[in-house]
């Protein structure tokens, strides 16, 4: 009894280790790329760019941050070099640090893009690494204490860059600052690859699988699934536009849109944990605080008034929180390991794709006035609310059949 105890505790040292390090490396990697992100939406105002325009910028660097993990995923499934698209993709974080040399909106966007194109690169095989770690701790605790780790950057890099404009400097001398932790990034990444180069060992030593894929019963919630992502997310707003309305009202300063940012993004640590530990509990069934606070977000976000700017900033950090733990840890259960990389791709260009789309249309409605793009986000996260109580009875559904009689 005692060697099986000894190798189980082993193992989830292991798993932990892998999760934290990881966890790490998305810390610095926040740091750099989220806080370039917080100033996007006014840094490309200052350079003449429009409402519309930082709304396409911001739409479709989602959409091919999410769209081509497609690709990036089955290749990196079929070569099983998980880690080489992680480094490689790391590595593309650096386009940030060099928006410092930007002196035209255009330029700023390739730099945005190109960073995008990196998170596409190395995502997939990412969330393939960690969902074998987290088959040992627990999915939901596993990807929400990443989640936690990766905000704390995310928090950093925003005041990083009130740090810079209260001290008098511009958005050039805030992008600069972020070379030293990029550089950090990637000392970090090698430590993570090191501690484990192969983790599909995890499961394959005696980890919990997940579900098979295969049976017509997860086939159907997966499909239910990708259906309630697209819909949330097409009702969901980029947060540059965000920043770009409290600076064109003049909301808030150029100092405080980071701070806003930062609120957003611990908002986001402090749900992922929580909502980490409450699917592994309860299920899918904590996806209906998504469209929940989704339908408040419009109602406060596009207001004129300071406090309703802070409560949108603060709601739509806790919608981000829940969408990136379970999302992932739902996926991950309900995949077989070898293919997780190319299903992580598939829900993420669904998840991009239907969050561009949705970019676009909220960016047109709210240069026709605002209460447009109010109460086309109001609808249609009205319309997400029946295809989880499908997900939710389907997944019941299938409990019920697996459970022995007695």
């Amino acid at each position: 009894m005692m060697p099986a105890e000894t190798e189980d505790s082993k193992k989830r040292f292991r798993a932990y280790r892998l999760v934290i390090l990881f966890g790490i490396v998305a810390l610095l990697g926040d740091l750099v790329y989220e806080g370039g992100r917080s100033v996007a939406g006014p840094f490309l105002f200052t350079l003449g760019a429009s409402a519309f325009t930082v709304a396409f910028i911001a739409g479709f660097g989602e959409f091919v941050g999410y769209g081509i993990r497609i690709a990036t995923g089955y290749l990196a499934d079929r070569s099983r070099q998980y880690w080489a698209f992680v480094i490689a993709g790391y590595l593309m974080i650096g386009a940030i640090p060099l928006l410092v040399l930007a002196g035209s909106w255009e330029i700023a966007a390739l730099l945005l893009i190109t960073e995008r194109i990196g998170k596409a690169v190395r995502s997939p095989a990412k969330d393939a690494v960690l969902s074998h770690a987290t088959s040992v701790i627990g999915r939901g605790w596993g990807f929400g204490l990443h989640e936690a780790l990766d905000q704390i950057g995310a928090i950093a890099g925003p005041l990083l860059f009130v740090g810079a404009l209260a001290a008098g400097g511009n958005y050039q001398g805030g992008f600069s600052l972020l070379t030293l932790p990029f550089i950090l990034l990637i000392i970090a990444l090698v430590f993570a690859w090191r501690s484990m180069p192969d983790p599909m060992r995890f499961e394959s030593a005696g980890g919990k699988a997940a579900p098979v894929a295969e049976t017509i019963g997860n086939r159907r919630r997966l499909n239910l699934y990708a259906v309630f992502t697209a819909i949330t997310m097409a009702g969901f707003i980029v947060f540059p536009l965000l920043a770009y309305h409290y600076k064109a009202l003049g909301i808030l300063s150029d100092v405080e849109i980071p701070v806003f940012y930062a609120i957003a993004m611990g908002v986001d640590a402090v749900v992922a944990l929580a909502v980490g530990k409450a699917y592994d509990r309860y299920g899918l069934r904590v996806l209906f605080l998504v469209p929940a606070i989704g339908l408040v977000i419009p109602l406060v976000a596009f207001s004129s008034v300071y406090w309703a700017a802070l409560l949108g900033a603060v709601l739509w950090g806790a919608s981000m929180g829940m969408q990136e733990t379970v999302l992932r840890a739902a996926v991950a259960d309900l995949t077989p390991p070898g293919g997780r990389g190319f299903a992580f791709g598939i829900f993420n260009t669904i998840y991009g794709g239907a969050w561009f789309a949705g970019s676009v249309i909220i960016g047109v409605l709210y240069t026709a006035g605002a209460i447009y793009a109010a109460g086309f986000m109001f609808l249609v996260q009205c319309a997400a609310v029946p295809v989880l109580w499908l997900l939710v009875r389907e997944t019941k559904r299938l409990t019920d059949i697996s459970q022995p009689e007695t």
